[in-house]
């Protein structure tokens, strides 16, 4: 059986992926049975599809329209046969065996969903792990970065010790890894929404019937370019996606 399948979504950002598969093929074990997933959303021509002539491992789907962040990785769903997936981004770039590691810490603990250290090139902790959403903290983030340093300083955990594991409300979506039987019974993520939010639902879900928790035994490294903060349409995107997810969840506002 294979150990962990991986799906990784591309949108005209090539040697992004590339660099992401060459990290995960360089550093995985070969002793870790894995298949790589790209689902190519892409709208400029590419040559993506050779990564699966490249490496055996890797199989390439190319959906007949761009199906967003979600739907693309739900794209594979009907096709996944392993005991545990990832959702990686092309922006990932591992400099170690980080998926062994997170496999092993998820057979010891038991937990649903797991996250590693993300950090920037540098090796500085990424702010990407919050505690629960509320309309607040949102508007901070969307539209106040530099304002209530205290209320984000709470929202984004940095009051708890990373050297050890915790759960964790919500994780980024940039790196988890799941149990593959839970991420197909939750249905992967909720298709409505195309682009943000969707991984603070999938967390919010992973996390009423098991459990999302942070792994300090690994690191990734993560390139984060925060697109909707420099492109008004993303930014648009973004808030339409908060407010689907608020109506689901309701208007938690502080």
């Amino acid at each position: 059986m294979i150990d962990i399948s991986i799906t990784i979504v591309a949108y005209n950002d090539e040697q992004d992926v590339r660099d992401a598969v060459e990290s995960i093929e360089k550093f995985t074990s070969p002793a870790r049975i894995k298949k790589i997933y790209i689902v190519d959303n892409s709208t400029e021509q590419n040559k993506l599809s050779f990564l699966a002539e490249e490496y055996p491992d890797v199989v390439y789907r190319k959906p007949e329209r761009n199906l967003g962040f979600g739907g693309g990785h739900n794209y594979v769903l009907p096709e996944l046969a392993s005991r545990y997936h990832a959702v990686v981004n092309p922006d990932i770039l591992l400099t170690e065996d980080s998926f062994s590691v997170l496999l092993d810490f998820m057979e010891k603990t038991g937990v649903g969903m797991a996250v590693p250290r993300l950090t920037d090139q540098k090796g500085n902790l990424q702010a990407v792990y919050r505690r629960e959403l509320t309309v607040l903290d949102m508007a901070i983030r969307m539209f106040f970065p530099s304002y209530f340093k205290k209320r984000q300083f709470y929202h984004t955990m940095q009051d708890m010790d990373y050297e050890r594991p915790f759960q964790v409300p919500f994780a980024q979506g940039s790196f988890l890894v799941i149990r593959t039987g839970f991420f197909l019974e939750l249905g992967g993520f909720d298709s409505r929404y195309f682009m943000y939010m969707e991984d603070a639902d999938l967390c919010k879900r992973v996390n009423e019937s098991r459990s999302l928790w942070y792994c300090p035994d690994t690191s990734v490294i993560h390139k984060w370019e925060r697109g909707s903060h420099k492109n008004l349409k993303l930014l648009k995107m973004h808030l339409k996606s908060m407010i689907r997810y608020f109506r689901k969840w309701g208007w938690t506002m502080w």
